[in-house]
């Protein structure tokens, strides 16, 4: 079956219909330089994946029920197999020239009872850290990519009263056991979507909803403090899902739950909308929605005034294909990643701390119950190709010239024009949007 999502688009009427407007800049945005500058040596470069979505040979959780009960578009098989393509994979990131490589610590994989930790599954992540770090980048460990074992969806996965110290138990061993490695932290990616997911696999009511805000904000105030016991000096965030228009009422509530435990604010940043080009939240056809590079822009800008001096990195961003074929809209992959990468330089080039960007995803992957969504640099047809081959996209040799310069050269120009009225980050990016230098 295909998943339909009316929690998403129902909340994001409602959160439209009640949303506090984020007040327009107190100053205009500077004058676009015709030249940009790089972004410099220590620019962290990176590429991303995640456990349930990449690896394969999957642990009983709630996923690998919900894939199993036919709740999901396509079968699960053992999706692109990062298990035992680790090595494999790793190299295609360095030969990127990437600094940072993002991928999930599966609880499900760690510990199939309560109290049980498997020394297996710790010594695959192990193999994958050390691996990365033979590569010459850092990890970027992920705690929670909306997975949990299947002995927790027995107890009511969020609805459980005991879920936060059952997390907290897991995530400290993680914690404890690669803090070594000096990762980069992502508590929860995409909190949020995270709950929503729940509320429309019926794991939790809307009327719990609430309830399941505060345990992850329990959950993550808790590890941050134990993270910065083990691992002094660490970096610590739970990304954001950027909604175009309604990002402070939707994301907002938890934000502001966390803010003081953040040490980067990690942004997710895919699809614009405009008057003329709405975002639709229907995972079954994500191909279609609106890519504006330039909102990534203003998706930083709107977090950068949340967050006055807070650094700010790009967690995710990618582009979606329907089986790998042309767009409708005629972007390609290769294309857009430079045209985004111009607008990540602006808003450097515009004060904004940007330290880092992720490119979602390394390969394709299974994205939450469907194969056909593909988002990856390297494409994977899983359900033809027995032999998982990665083929690079035109992305490849774009993302590569990229991180060994540090960006588009200083003369680039976006193959589009930035929408006129974006309502990416409403009224700012409207009453004063981004132009292109003339």
């Amino acid at each position: 079956m295909r998943f339909r999502r009316p929690t998403l688009a129902l909340l994001v009427m409602a959160a439209s219909a009640g949303m506090t407007v984020t007040a327009a800049p107190a100053f205009a945005r500077p004058e676009p330089p015709a030249r940009i500058a790089p972004l410099g040596p220590d620019f962290l470069w990176g590429v991303a994946n995640s456990g349930f979505q990449s690896e394969g040979h999957a642990p009983d959780s709630n996923w690998s029920r919900y894939a199993a009960s036919g709740r999901t578009e396509d079968t699960y098989r053992d999706s692109i197999d990062f298990y035992d393509h680790y090595e494999s994979d790793i190299e295609l990131a360095r030969q990127l020239g990437v600094k940072v490589y993002r991928i999930s610590v599966e609880w499900a994989r760690v510990q199939p009872q309560p109290g049980v930790w498997d020394e297996n599954g710790l010594r695959f992540y192990d193999k994958v850290i050390g691996a990365i770090r033979a590569a010459g980048m850092r990890p970027m460990l992920t705690l929670d990519h909306w997975v949990y074992p299947g002995w927790e969806a027995d107890r009511g996965g969020w609805s459980n009263p005991d879920i936060v110290s059952d997390w907290l138990a897991n995530a400290r061993t993680v914690v404890d056991r690669y803090a070594t490695a000096d990762p980069l932290w992502v508590t929860f990616n995409e909190p949020t979507m995270y709950m929503l997911n729940e509320l429309r696999m019926g794991n939790v009511s809307a009327a719990a909803m609430p309830v399941m805000q505060d345990r992850i904000a329990q959950a993550h105030n808790a590890v941050y403090d134990y993270i910065h016991r083990v691992q002094p000096g660490a970096m610590v965030t739970s990304n954001v899902a950027y909604l175009p228009s309604v990002e402070d009422a939707v994301d907002g509530p938890l934000m502001s739950r966390i803010a003081a435990k953040l040490d980067y604010i990690g942004i997710d940043y895919y699809y614009g909308m405009s008057p003329d080009a709405l975002y639709s939240p229907d995972i079954a056809s994500m191909w279609k929605n609106p890519l504006q590079p330039e909102g990534i822009y203003y998706a930083l800008d709107h977090y950068a005034r949340t967050f006055p001096g807070k650094p700010l990195y790009i967690v995710e961003n990618g582009m979606p294909t329907e089986n790998g074929a042309p767009r409708a809209d005629g972007y390609a992959r290769a294309d857009d990643l430079r045209d985004t990468i111009y607008w990540v330089q602006r808003a450097k080039a515009d004060g904004m701390n940007v330290i880092g960007y992720n490119y979602w995803s390394l390969a394709d992957n299974y994205e939450w119950g469907s194969y056909t969504p593909r988002f990856g640099l390297y494409t994977v047809d899983v359900e033809t190709d027995a032999t998982l081959t990665r083929r690079p996209t035109d992305a490849v040799p774009a993302y590569t010239a990229i991180t060994g310069a540090g960006g588009v050269p200083a003369d680039y120009r976006p193959t589009r024009e930035p929408e006129t009225c974006s309502l990416l980050d409403a009224p700012s990016s409207c009453t004063d949007p981004v132009v292109l230098p003339r």
